[in-house]
């Protein structure tokens, strides 16, 4: 029988409540839902991103929004509506955003300070691309001493070419990816009433 390294360890493998992380949201803006790279399910994702926020506001969890950073006139141009974060996720003031220039949220960034002063060592994590910013950032934070809990419900990607010319559909490659993470990197809630 197949098992992930965290089970062979003994890892709990509970989702870590909102309560006891801080919540962060990965780039939640609309370039995935109006610009030049929609995502199928990302209207779905935002619905359980809501309610990520409406849960960690009402807690007081700490939360932090990660944004892409584009060049102008380019993907992710902050300054543009494709930049900007979409409605569902919209901050509010005392909430930290950073901003990155690479898919890892913790590379050129001050992520760390961020959470260093959010004092708490478990993530809950959303957002977008799954198969990019989500897992590059989940692989990621074990080396900054953080783990994560990845919501599945939360999160999409999109489709991608194959190696022999087909299409990877955007859900295998979704499914995919939070099974890799799930070995070793994060655990994985289904929803987010998992976490809340």
């Amino acid at each position: 029988m197949a098992k992930t390294l965290l089970e062979m360890a003994g890892a709990n493998l509970t989702p870590t409540k909102l309560g006891e992380a801080t919540l962060l949201l990965i780039d939640c803006q609309n370039e995935y839902r109006t610009g030049a790279l929609q995502l199928p399910g990302v209207d779905a994702a935002m619905e359980e991103i809501a309610k990520l926020l409406a849960a960690a506001r009402a807690e007081g969890t700490p939360i932090i929004h990660v944004a892409h950073k584009g060049q102008a006139g380019s993907l992710f141009d902050r300054d543009a509506d494709n930049g900007a974060f979409m409605s569902e996720a919209a901050t509010l003031d005392g909430e930290t955003i950073i901003e990155k220039g690479l898919p890892n949220a913790f590379a050129g960034t001050d992520l760390v300070s961020a959470l260093e002063a959010a004092g708490r060592k478990q993530l809950v994590m959303a957002g977008f691309m799954t198969h990019m910013c989500i897992s590059s950032t989940a692989r990621a934070a074990i080396d900054h001493g953080y783990f994560s809990n990845v919501v599945a419900s939360a999160c999409a990607t999109r489709d991608l070419p194959t190696l022999d010319g087909g299409v990877m559909a955007a859900s295998d490659l979704h499914n995919a990816e939070l099974i890799g993470l799930s070995d070793r990197f994060a655990i994985i809630a289904e929803t987010s009433a998992a976490v809340i």
